[in-house]
């Protein structure tokens, strides 16, 4: 599964995501969600390309409830892009490649 995204915790959030130096994004899911584990490969794909502009990483909502409430994350699941400790992109459901690939292109280029 996702080899080239990582976990992140409520912990370390503020850390990876808020004060990172290039545009970080993250992948809120959970086990339970059909959807999420669709999105999961695509952004595998996109992470193992793209990886060197845009830092990769997945949060599991049941396990970290405090991020998604605080970035009012209610479905899942959504991508949010943060830049500058700031949301900058959300994408709401899952999306095929191309779709993401298009959303993302202001990170990309």
């Amino acid at each position: 599964m996702a080899d080239n995204i990582n976990a992140v915790t409520d912990a370390e959030f503020d850390a990876q995501v808020l004060k990172s130096d290039k545009p970080v994004l993250v992948d809120f899911w959970a086990e339970w969600c059909g959807p999420c584990r669709q999105v999961a490969p695509i952004l595998d794909e996109i992470a193992g390309a793209h990886g060197d502009k845009i830092t990769f990483l997945k949060m599991n909502v049941d396990e970290n409830p405090v991020t998604p409430a605080s970035y009012r994350v209610t479905g899942i699941p959504t991508i949010n892009v943060y830049q500058n400790g700031e949301v900058a992109k959300t994408i709401v459901g899952a999306r095929p490649k191309a779709a993401i690939l298009k959303e993302l292109d202001e990170f990309l280029s």
